[in-house]
């Protein structure tokens, strides 16, 4: 199980470095998100200290949401994923494989780009550190909850739109704690709860999300 859990990475990777179009388009949106907020708010150090948490939480979230309608579009449509539900290993082997993959292409840029960005906020190094930390457990989640919705929605016409619908509300609760990490260290009141509640949706998205995504992707196959 592990060799076709390490293929299914492989090959996904090396398919996304020969569309590094839709990987940039990905990181350039979180890039210009980001960015917008200091420009069209101003100068004052004090809010945008206040508002970087959300601000970064949420581009990373919208940006996560771009990529989601082509993880499983192209296996769709040359048929390789019918040689997936069909192969011997797990499917959800397989699918923890292609999420694993879709986090490295398109969630880790995002993370290592964040405290870059952070410094546009003024943020503070224990607080840029915070910053990594949250969007380190916290964008795999996104990931694997992505997932869930991109497999129902396979092959529909405005998938997208439609993913994004399914897969919001789901992901709500990895915000709301991903960004109260940060807002927790900014205002001094700790943030180790919070990391351990991103800690807790990880584990729970990694035993979970998979079998829910190979469950989804049966009934869109058939």
């Amino acid at each position: 199980m592990f060799d076709a859990f390490r293929a299914i990475v492989v090959r996904d990777l090396v398919l996304a470095m020969r569309r590094k179009s839709d990987v940039f388009s990905t990181l350039f949106f979180f890039v210009i998100v980001v960015s917008l907020f200091p420009l069209g708010i101003g100068p004052e150090m004090n809010t945008l200290r206040l508002i970087a948490p959300g601000v970064v939480w949420v581009a990373a979230l919208l940006a996560s949401m771009l990529a989601l309608e082509r993880l499983f579009a192209a296996d769709h449509d040359d048929g390789t994923l019918e040689q997936m539900l069909l192969a011997p290993q797990p499917l959800f082997i397989l699918v923890l494989g292609k999420v694993a993959a879709h986090w490295l292409a398109t969630g880790l840029p995002l993370v290592l780009m964040a405290p870059l960005l952070g410094l546009q906020y003024d943020l503070s190094v224990d607080a840029l550190t915070i910053l990594l930390y949250s969007l380190l457990l916290g964008t795999p989640a996104l990931s694997l909850i992505g997932a869930i919705g991109a497999a129902l929605t396979i092959g529909l016409r405005g998938g997208g739109v439609l993913v994004s619908l399914l897969v919001l509300p789901l992901c709500i609760p990895v915000l709301i704690f991903g960004a109260g990490a940060v807002e927790a260290n900014v205002s001094g009141l700790g943030e180790r709860g919070h990391i351990f509640m991103l800690g807790a949706l990880l584990v729970l998205s990694l035993l979970l999300a998979p079998l829910a995504t190979a469950a989804a992707l049966r009934v869109s196959a058939e």
